[in-house]
């Protein structure tokens, strides 16, 4: 069967620790993404689910996070900050100060 090259692009931190991680497998990354290639050929889909969360789901995370947020500022009595000093707060954070 002849043989072709293909070359891929990803991320440098992704590649070493998929390297690393297909040398403990006792395979190549040629390997691996050979045995990618012909189950989602063999099987005519990807082999793993692909999904995104739907909007209700990020919409409920947001508003639970907003609520921690919320809750914390009660507790360490900043729940009564204007929005001026929020926003003083975020500059001072991003400064470093």
């Amino acid at each position: 069967m002849a043989q072709t090259a293909m070359t891929i692009r990803m991320d440098n931190d992704l590649k070493v620790q998929f390297d690393a991680l297909c040398d403990e497998f006792g395979m190549s990354t040629n390997t691996a993404f050979n045995i990618f290639a012909r189950a989602v050929v063999r099987k005519r889909r990807i082999p793993f689910v692909i999904e995104a969360p739907s909007k209700e789901d990020v919409v409920g995370r947001g508003k639970a996070a907003f609520d921690e947020l919320r809750r914390i500022a009660a507790d360490n009595g900043l729940a009564g900050m204007s929005l001026e000093e929020i926003n003083e707060e975020i500059r001072l954070t991003r400064e470093g100060k």
